[in-house]
């Protein structure tokens, strides 16, 4: 998958999920951004919506609370501006028709909600403006999933897409997810069930472990709550996000794991090329052997280090007769014994 300069094959895309944690105030916004580019994060996520195209008003108390932290139009365009200015990809949530049209020329990829991975209309609009899809799956079983990845490659056909970028991202839609549900086996699952795709992980657990070890399951995306304080305001997503502090111990983590877990070959490595000589083991006389004796598997044992015939190669000695003498504790070679033909030859002419 790529989106903007980034390639799924050659690093972990970490985005700070901003989310609503600005609780539109602009300017915290634009710390926040700052902050996460200090962090090292590859990208950025904001939701963006109009919270009457977004959530009904029979709870009031939720809408106007939405209503109050909606950005307007020309600042996400700011904050899609800073993010680029600071080497940071812009990505965004769009919870509703408009603000999808609204963040087409903004973002570098769009990002789909858990709870509208149904919402067909929404999926529709976003993958005919050819952008990077990136559909999270909390609160959604297999076969649901499979529905949408379908209906997002029908509608590509449809657009003559010939070659679009859709992630799935393992996800558990609890706030904070249990350690013992976060199931991160399922990230190896969707690979499994969607080879062609790239799967990453959005982590809802406390403290950052389960985003390192849904690194070393495959996951090359890792989208992480962000926040200036956990302790900001009593809006819950804020006690649930990394600061700036556990942010760099994810990234520093994650490249950790990113380089200790290597390619998928078995190969030796730089750091142990001169080990094999020192841990290996040749093939040793037992006891003093005469010339002339014939050896038998009585006669050998195996000691480190290497340097003389390895175990496996016992056959070269067995049966044959010495033509040196051997010393007890002597790496035994080939050439001290008679070849085959020559013992063939001297039975021949035995009357």
């Amino acid at each position: 998958m790529r989106i903007g300069n980034w390639e799924s094959a050659r690093r972990v895309l970490v985005v700070a999920e901003i989310g609503n944690n600005h609780e539109g105030n602009f300017e915290v916004a634009q710390e926040l951004v700052r902050k996460a580019a200090a962090c090292n994060v590859d990208a950025v996520k904001f939701q963006t919506f109009k919270a009457e195209n977004f959530v009904s008003r029979s709870d009031m108390a939720r809408f106007e609370r939405l209503k109050s932290f909606e950005l307007t139009p020309e600042e996400f365009a700011e904050l899609s501006a800073l993010a680029h200015s600071l080497g940071l990809l812009f990505i965004s949530t769009p919870l509703d028709l408009g603000s999808a049209a609204i963040l087409e020329p903004l973002v570098d990829a769009y990002k789909i909600a858990s709870g509208d991975n149904n919402f067909y209309p929404l999926i529709e609009r976003v993958a005919h403006t050819r952008k990077p899809l990136i559909i999270s799956t909390g609160i959604t079983a297999i076969d649901q999933i499979r529905q949408t990845v379908d209906f997002v490659r029908r509608e590509w056909r449809r657009a003559d897409i010939q070659q679009g970028q859709l992630a799935l991202l393992h996800c558990v839609a609890a706030y904070p997810v249990p350690m013992e549900q976060a199931s991160l086996r399922s990230i190896s699952y969707l690979q499994q069930q969607f080879p062609t795709l790239t799967i990453g992980y959005s982590d809802h657990t406390d403290g950052i472990e389960a985003a390192v070890l849904a690194v070393a399951l495959g996951a090359r995306i890792i989208e992480e709550h962000f926040t200036l304080d956990k302790q900001y305001s009593d809006f819950r997503d804020h006690q649930l996000s990394s600061d700036p502090m556990d942010m760099t111990r994810l990234i520093t983590q994650i490249r950790a794991a990113e380089h200790m877990l290597g390619r998928v070959e078995k190969k030796l490595m730089p750091s142990e090329a001169t080990m094999p000589a020192a841990i290996r083991r040749s093939i040793v006389a037992a006891r003093d052997l005469p010339a002339g004796h014939v050896v038998s598997i009585d006669d050998l044992i195996w000691l480190r280090p290497a340097g003389g015939l390895s175990p496996g190669q016992e056959e070269l000695l067995l049966g044959k007769k010495l033509t040196q003498p051997v010393q007890a504790g002597e790496q035994l070679q080939e050439t001290w014994v008679v070849p085959s033909e020559e013992r063939q030859r001297e039975r021949t002419l035995v009357p």
